[in-house]
């Protein structure tokens, strides 16, 4: 287990529904049909926008998020474009539907359907990993063949991430980047992949199934990557994935040499992240590149049968 102070489910600075500008507020209201009567800011995740279960006169609950078009264009730029995703999913896909968009007085407002809901527990337990992985089973399944979105394929959304490691120090560096290097005969599929699966994105419902939240940034890859990225927290938190690995209908039967290609890629990807500077707006983020960068670094040297040194 590797022990964190990253206050997991409190991680984002988030606007609350009184920074909203008059405008917008209305603009929900007059879309929800009701009078908001109570905010609840979902305080997850790394980004500062607008996240909030509103409950209305009418006893009506949706899920908002709103970012500021001036002030915040990088993410009401990526809320709009989880919203074009979010639409073309096909039925059956575990996640909340969109209700609508709207842009008003320069915010992008998105709404989606109220889950009743809680997130993973930290640390991860057995039965939250099997809900979890259960849903990334079935997004593989529904989301083959891809569906025609737009969307980049994870050869080419992968290709400068080998070439982060010229820039990390770490002492298996060379032999890292080697693996890192073989990625494109690893990662090519015809699967939408949503490769941000991890707790403050799931959502457990009391029935044992789960959905999966922000579709921000999907590509087209091979059907078990999802599957494997859900691994990396319940790893950290002591959770023995190799057994779990071994037992699943699709890791099971990924060479293991693939497997730890795609873990050198995205090694690299977290280390080089925990090095940038702490972004004002989220101040948690780096720490919890920095754990994961740990975490897969572990995982991967025990793969290999490494030794400390290099």
């Amino acid at each position: 287990m590797f022990p964190t102070v990253i206050p997991h489910g409190r991680t984002a600075r988030r606007l609350g529904w009184a920074h909203l500008p008059p405008l917008a507020r209305r603009a929900v209201e007059r879309r929800l049909g009701s009078p908001v009567v109570d905010a609840v800011s979902q305080d997850g995740g790394f980004t500062p926008g607008f996240a909030s279960v509103l409950t209305c006169a009418d006893g009506s609950r949706a899920f908002v998020k709103a970012a500021s078009v001036k002030a915040q264009r990088v993410f009401a730029d990526a809320y709009r474009e989880e919203a074009r995703k979010l639409a073309a999913l096909p039925p059956g896909v575990p996640a909340p539907a969109l209700l609508w968009t709207d842009e008003v007085a320069d915010w992008l407002l998105l709404a989606t359907e109220y889950v009743d809901a809680r997130a993973p527990h930290r640390p991860w337990r057995a039965d939250d990993l099997a809900a979890a992985s259960t849903m990334a089973l079935t997004m593989a399944d529904t989301l083959t063949p891809a569906p025609g979105v737009g969307l980049d394929s994870a050869v080419a959304e992968f290709a400068s991430w080998p070439a982060l490691w010229d820039r990390i120090a770490h002492p298996r560096a060379g032999q890292i980047r080697a693996l890192a290097a073989r990625y494109a005969e690893v990662v090519a599929g015809d699967t939408l992949v949503h490769t941000d699966i991890r707790d403050d994105n799931i959502l457990l419902r009391p029935d044992g199934t789960a959905l999966l939240c922000d579709w921000n940034w999907p590509i087209v890859g091979a059907a078990w990557l999802d599957s494997l990225l859900l691994l990396i927290g319940p790893r950290g938190d002591g959770l023995d994935v190799e057994a779990h690995i071994a037992a699943h209908p699709l890791l099971a039967s990924v060479p293991a040499e693939h497997v730890d290609v795609f873990l050198a890629l995205i090694l690299g990807y977290f280390a080089a992240s925990a090095d940038q500077p702490v972004p004002p707006t989220s101040p948690h983020l780096r720490a919890a590149q920095a754990w994961q960068r740990d975490v897969i670094d572990h995982w991967l040297a025990e793969r290999r049968g490494w030794s400390d040194g290099p």
